[in-house]
């Protein structure tokens, strides 16, 4: 069962990192003006976001894949995970600037859902598969 509490506490991470993110992406194009005043600049860096999709890939490709194996052989949170990061992926590097603003929150929410659904099955399987 440590393998189950090892991925429930990934997804935790996971669909709170992923909703975080989706609120940054929502709410910084709205005080980007003000980030200066409150120091907080570095938020509206291009580095900052793409370290945080890279950590959130990772993290969301290590947690799916752990329980995948282990516990519930289900498909269906690595395509809601892909698809989450396929919306941020055009939102982000599309250039179409009336795009970002709607495609990315949607993509941090559904890469939160695809490791709310992941956890979901976790719990529904309540044995280790070998």
């Amino acid at each position: 069962m440590a393998l189950s509490k090892t991925s429930q506490h990934l997804d935790h991470l996971g669909m709170t990192a992923s909703a975080l993110c989706a609120i940054h992406c929502a709410l910084v194009p709205i005080f980007l003006t003000a980030l200066p005043l409150l120091g907080l600049e570095f938020l509206s860096n291009e580095w900052v976001e793409i370290t945080m999709i890279i950590i959130s890939v990772f993290l969301g490709t290590l947690s799916l894949s752990m329980s995948y194996r282990k516990q519930h052989h289900k498909l269906l949170p690595f395509f809601v995970l892909f698809t989450g990061f396929a919306l941020i992926g055009i939102g982000h590097f599309s250039g179409i600037a009336g795009l970002e603003p709607i495609l990315i929150p949607l993509g941090g929410f559904t890469v939160a859902a695809a490791h709310l659904i992941n956890w979901k099955l976790n719990r529904s399987c309540s044995h280790d598969h070998k």
